[in-house]
């Protein structure tokens, strides 16, 4: 049956790494999971109270295509109580998770053959759907001294439609300043160009808090997730804030393409939003594993790394080690049992070189990969 040029997209490796560990699972080994972007921990309890209660009273049929207003509210109270943003709630958008806000994004900001600036390393998924949409990425290639980020001198002489970055990023967990994003979003304005904050890791922050774009400019689109901080990963959940005039856009397109995001996850979102000291919690669980991978990867031969501002993620640089990122991934779970990314996803030109860890699982699951690592690392030689 005949298929698609757009259809044409790279797999995301991550999801590769996680089935083999499935499998060796399966086969009787214990792996210890380092690969992928996900808490250990449930969604907030008073989250799972809410939706228990609201299925022996509601259908929980359709929403409106734009969200529940009440929780609509609320994630525009939460930027007042933590950016002191006064931002009007009819300018967030509930969505299926990010992934869904990334589609309605590019869909709305972007024609087929635009040009859209993604800093390397960076989220694969930015690139396929991009490219699935017929919108080309164009990879700017970040630098160690500039931890990772795109900086305006990277977009100079660039013919760009839009920019897209992460705060806290995935895979390195960097952050942008106040300044840095504001150098980024002024470069983008003088050549016409949109720009996107992706801010799932928002709440997952170590020694100082992250920025948002929204207290920048109101010209921005904003992406986030209940998927990190809430811990809410399989409910695809999520939200986007536009500029006003863009509302009703997004909410065609929405229509159209998703009806609504799930109900029964909207209602548990809203709940998961005054689960303050649950969250908290879980935060402390990454700042102890934060500091176990910050000192153990070193003792393990990784000693190439960026130190995190946010997110659960170490960046490596292991290009004294391999090429292959995607082979030394596989023999590391083969021989020491830890699941990790191989660079390659996050940076098709450079990746062979590097490798993601991530810290999001119980503290006593890192301290066993880390020890695991050591083991492996001193066989290998």
């Amino acid at each position: 049956m005949r298929n698609s040029r757009r259809g044409a997209v790279d797999p995301f490796i991550v999801m590769d790494v996680m089935e083999a560990a499935r499998k060796a699972e399966e086969a009787g080994h214990h792996v210890i999971h380092m690969e992928v972007g996900q808490p250990s921990t449930p969604a907030p309890e008073g989250a799972r109270s809410a939706l228990s209660r609201a299925m022996e009273a509601e259908s929980l049929g359709y929403s409106v295509a734009l969200g529940l207003p009440e929780l609509r509210s609320r994630i525009a109270k939460s930027y007042g109580e933590r950016h002191n943003v006064d931002l009007n709630p009819e300018r967030v958008i509930v969505t299926p998770g990010s992934s869904g806000a990334f589609i309605l994004a590019f869909t709305a900001l972007f024609d087929a053959g635009d040009r859209v600036g993604i800093g390397e390393p960076g989220y694969p998924s930015y690139r396929q759907i991009l490219r699935a949409l017929d919108i080309e990425p164009v990879g700017i290639a970040t630098r160690a001294e500039n931890r990772l980020q795109p900086v305006p001198k990277d977009i100079e002489g660039l013919d760009l439609q839009g920019l897209m970055v992460a705060s806290p990023a995935n895979p390195s967990g960097t952050m942008l300043d106040r300044a840095a994003m504001t150098g980024l979003i002024e470069a983008c304005h003088a050549k016409g160009a949109a720009f996107i904050s992706d801010e799932i890791y928002h709440g997952i922050e170590y020694e100082k808090k992250a920025v948002t774009a929204l207290e920048i400019t109101d010209e921005t689109y904003v992406i986030n997730s209940f998927s990190k901080y809430y811990s809410m990963t399989g409910w695809r959940v999520g939200w986007m804030v536009v500029p006003e005039d863009h509302v009703r856009l997004i909410e065609r397109l929405a229509q159209n393409m998703f009806i609504c995001a799930p109900h029964a996850s909207q209602v548990a979102a809203l709940a998961a939003m005054d689960c303050d000291e649950e969250l908290q919690r879980n935060l402390d669980v990454y700042r102890e594993n934060r500091a176990l991978m910050l000192e153990g990867l070193p003792k393990a031969g990784f000693d190439k790394i960026a130190p995190p501002d946010g997110a659960f993620y170490v960046y490596a640089d292991v290009s004294d080690i391999t090429d292959d990122s995607l082979g030394f991934a596989a023999e590391i779970l083969e021989k020491a049992g830890v699941a990790v990314t191989p660079g390659l996803d996050f940076d098709p030109e450079r990746g062979g070189g590097t490798l993601r860890f991530s810290y999001a699982r119980a503290t006593e699951d890192i301290r066993e990969g880390l020890r695991r690592l050591k083991g492996f690392m001193a066989l290998r030689g």
